[in-house]
């Protein structure tokens, strides 16, 4: 039997036998997740699974979790990135997959960028169709020249990094060529697949997967799935998703949602959006305020991939600076607002604030006349000139249902683009796709936004559309249903553990439609001194969490997650959603979330054990 048909038979059985889990959810296997060795376990079990020639349910389903939750990657990217190198005698993690077929050649840009090398780009036929050249030289910074040939095998040696790019029928197909540092196939509408080719390029391996975790996502489960049947002979048959009218039902969801009436984008990651929101401000300052400093606000506490991908924005270009935004705990969020306007604007800068509301890990909701008050003020430069006024860009994912930006509304009057991570509430985590709006101030920058997702590639799918359009309507009584559980449950932990100190929003914000359905919470600790303290709180962090999911595994998972359809997600921020971020802004505490439909009165039994064991 030849390789190929080795891999096929193999692949086969593997196709009959995948856990549902490893399409339809966003998380698969967490009870068996371990981040240290996420980018490579799943892979070292595959293999050794392909060796003794086992494929069945048991196997598959016990395989830990591939990367992490999509977006970087997930089990069917992994096999298919597997089994395209061990066709062509590749290493696996050379083999990198993209829904987008523009990022992969951004990412090797990007990372020249910094190697301060140079780079050619060769191209078959023509390239892809959202490719701009005159953009990405002029608003992300990259240098290149473009080269189109005839056939792979014109491209000769370059003093610099040698990009090959070409349509591909088959998912198989990959054309080497001594000279071609990285080869990039596309493929439709399925996205793309990038081969690193040489080991002097091993070291762009990390860099490409890191931009693939933060500007865009891996081929979709659905997609990867797709191509595996292609792989292998097998057709599945293009199934008509009723695109247009899927997209068109989303839209109008999300506007009835959000009170919104400027139409809305959808992208294939909340990151994606947020990607393409700020290189689209960037792209708006550069056109109306030409050779003015652009500075990024930024909570140094938030999600690890806003503050991270901000963070990596700014470090590609000279006229970008982050600035920290302190909004949690002994900081508040207007006040530091107030502050950071004022220094940018005695520099004639441009502003442009990140910031979640509620805030992540604390749950915190600023006193919204304030903030607006704050965002409203007119502003003096240094020469007494007025000031730009900021833009507002706030992460809505913990209350998507609030309305924020519609007429009459708190923030309708400041210029204010909201996004959510459509993993959580939009999707009841059956996809990654997030969206963004922006209120009527913000049409010109909604333009520009728009053109750098389509610029990236970066739209949601045909079936992320198609999962929106189903979940959408059914969102905000899901939010209400979770939150009344979190209420109940953290009632039940006030009463039980009262020395515990708990991070939720007041009855009275609920009121006004903060209802959330994740909490954190700083357990009781004890000790001579404030490192015993601190080493005993953090045990004490883990022995909960691993109680509940052990004792609950069904229902209680240990992973970041927010707004599932089932179950309780528990995580610590600080080894998580914080995990690029400062040492000193990490936060070591425990954050739950609660879907609608999970085993409450179980949960508060073995809280309750628990509270008895300590």
């Amino acid at each position: 039997m030849t390789q190929k048909a080795k891999i096929v038979s193999f692949l086969k059985q593997v196709l009959n036998h995948q856990p549902a889990g490893w399409v339809d959810i966003t998380t698969h296997r967490l009870d068996i997740y371990n981040e240290k060795l996420a980018k490579t376990q799943f892979l070292e079990y595959f293999e050794n699974l392909y060796k003794d020639d086992v494929a069945d349910a048991a196997a598959l389903e016990n395989l830990p979790t591939a990367y992490d939750y999509i977006r970087l990657g997930h089990p069917l990217s992994c096999v298919l990135e597997w089994a395209i190198a061990k066709q062509h005698g590749i290493d696996a993690e050379n083999v990198i997959s993209f829904a987008s077929q523009t990022v992969p050649v951004l990412a090797v840009l990007r990372a020249n960028l910094f190697h301060k090398k140079k780079t050619q780009i060769n191209y078959l036929g023509e390239l892809p169709e959202s490719f701009n050249d005159q953009l990405i030289k002029e608003i992300y910074g990259y240098h290149f020249e473009l080269n189109q040939v005839s056939n792979i095998s014109e491209i000769k040696a370059f003093n610099g990094s040698t990009i090959f790019i070409a349509k591909k029928d088959k998912i198989d197909t990959v054309e080497m060529n001594p000279n071609v540092d990285f080869s990039i196939s596309l493929h439709g509408r399925l996205g793309s697949i990038l081969v690193i080719n040489g080991e002097d390029n091993n070291d762009y391996v990390a860099d490409i997967q890191h931009v693939r975790r933060r500007e865009t996502v891996a081929m979709t489960p659905a997609d990867s799935l797709t191509a595996l049947h292609e792989f292998v002979g097998e057709s599945i048959g293009v199934v008509d998703s009723n695109l247009e009218n899927n997209k068109a039902s989303v839209l109008e969801s999300i506007k009835e949602i959000t009170g919104t009436q400027i139409t809305p984008l959808v992208g294939s990651s909340g990151l994606s959006v947020q990607y393409a929101i700020m290189m689209g401000l960037i792209h708006d300052a550069q056109e109306n305020h030409h050779g003015k400093a652009i500075k990024f606000v930024v909570p140094p506490n938030c999600y690890g991939g806003t503050n991270d991908q901000a963070r990596r924005v700014a470090a590609c270009l000279d006229h970008i600076e982050i600035v920290d935004l302190p909004v949690d705990g002994e900081n508040d969020m207007v006040q530091s607002i107030d502050r950071v306007l004022e220094n940018i604007a005695q520099q004639d800068a441009i502003p442009y604030i990140i910031a979640e509301i509620p805030t992540n890990p604390r749950v915190e909701v600023p006193d919204l006349v304030k903030l607006k008050e704050v965002l409203s003020k007119e502003r003096k430069t240094a020469n007494g000139e007025t000031a730009i006024d900021p833009v507002f860009i706030l992460d809505q994912t913990f209350c998507p249902n609030v309305h924020f930006l519609g007429e009459n509304k708190m923030l309708s009057t400041v210029r204010t683009i909201a996004y959510a991570s459509g993993s959580k509430f939009p999707s009841g985590g059956r996809c990654t796709a997030g969206y963004c709006v922006g209120n009527n101030k913000t049409q010109r920058l909604m333009d520009k936004i728009s053109l750098h997702l389509e610029l990236c590639d970066n739209e949601a799918t045909q079936l992320q559309y198609e999962i929106l359009a189903e979940q959408l309507p059914s969102m905000n009584q899901r939010i209400a249903d979770a939150y009344k559980n979190t209420r109940e449950f953290v009632s039940f932990i006030e009463e039980t553990l009262p020395s515990a100190k708990i991070n939720f929003v007041s009855e009275e914000l609920a009121s006004e439609g903060f209802t959330p359905s994740v909490f954190s919470m700083d357990l009781p600790t004890q000790g001579a001194t404030e490192e015993e303290k601190e080493r005993y709180k953090r045990e004490l962090n883990l022995k909960l969490i691993n109680l509940m999911i052990t004792e609950i595994p069904d229902e209680s998972k240990f992973c970041v997650s927010y707004g599932q359809l089932k179950g309780c997600y528990w995580t610590i921020p600080a080894t998580s959603t914080q995990g690029t971020t400062k040492e000193g802004d990490k936060d070591y505490i425990v954050r739950a979330s609660l879907s609608p439909d999970l085993d409450l009165e179980k949960h508060k039994e073995v809280f309750q054990d628990f509270v008895n064991s300590i």
